[in-house]
């Protein structure tokens, strides 16, 4: 895949990964796809540096570590009183390079003026030297993670001599209605799923607008929220001053 002018790349690592199935999660237990999904890695991309006048686009994962899981007894909350127990299968020592660029979100025209790409690159690839803005997680909450800079393609990975690992049909993400770029898609929120193959180790992963139709649901129609007055105009702001000296 070719490199976008505004790549970045890091690695992110932690004790544990949940990554759940939707079908897994029927009764309150959760399993974990073997894999990150495309949402969860931008979520991990989101929590080092994001804006709303872009939007990130995951371009690849290389799987690291070997994958491995382990289930523990987890006690939930039970809304009508009491606590239930419940088996979540979590991914074990899990470990990612992550290739990813961004595009103008385009949904977002109040916020043209802050379209200044060198500088969002700039920060961004900072934040990532720094270890991200957020608290980073991979999938829930209770899986919390550390990212650092990376040369994707470096170090040797666990899978890196198998040619092709086929990983059936997952879910890749969620279209929000103010990220949406196909006419079809406007005021909605939609679920994609896709079928990824993990070769050598990588997975490259399609742009949600690659994803044909019979592969989204239709969750439901949302309005895009607008912002105010005082984010029309992003020249001169103190704060955005302040933000490019960090």
């Amino acid at each position: 895949m070719e490199k976008k002018r505004n790549t970045v790349e890091l690695v992110v690592e932690g004790p544990r990964a949940l990554f759940s199935d939707p079908i897994t999660r029927v009764g309150g237990e959760k399993t974990s796809y073997y894999v990150p999904t495309y949402e969860a890695l931008k979520g991990v991309v989101s929590s080092v540096y994001w804006k709303p006048t872009f939007i990130w686009v995951i371009d690849a994962v290389r799987i690291m570590n070997p994958i491995q899981t382990s289930s523990e007894g987890i006690r939930t909350k039970n809304y009508n009183g009491g606590n239930d127990l419940s088996l979540y299968t979590y991914l074990k020592n899990v470990r990612y390079q992550i290739r990813a660029h961004f595009v103008w979100n385009e949904n977002r025209p109040e916020l043209a003026a802050d379209r200044i790409e060198h500088k969002h690159h700039n920060i961004a690839k900072r934040m990532i030297e720094r270890g991200g803005r957020r608290d980073i997680f991979l999938g829930t909450r209770e899986c919390q993670a550390y990212a650092a800079p990376c040369v994707f393609g470096e170090e040797t990975g666990a899978y890196d001599s198998i040619d092709e690992f086929a990983l059936g049909f997952m879910l890749h993400g969620i279209t929000y209605a103010d990220e949406a770029t196909l006419p079809q898609e406007k005021g909605r929120m939609t679920l994609r799923f896709f079928r990824p193959v993990m070769r050598r180790g990588i997975i490259d992963f399609p742009c949600p607008e690659e994803i044909p139709e019979t592969d989204k649901r239709l969750l439901h129609n949302i309005a895009i929220k607008k912002f105010g007055e005082k984010y029309q105009n992003f020249s001169g702001l103190s704060e955005f001053n302040e933000e490019i000296e960090l």
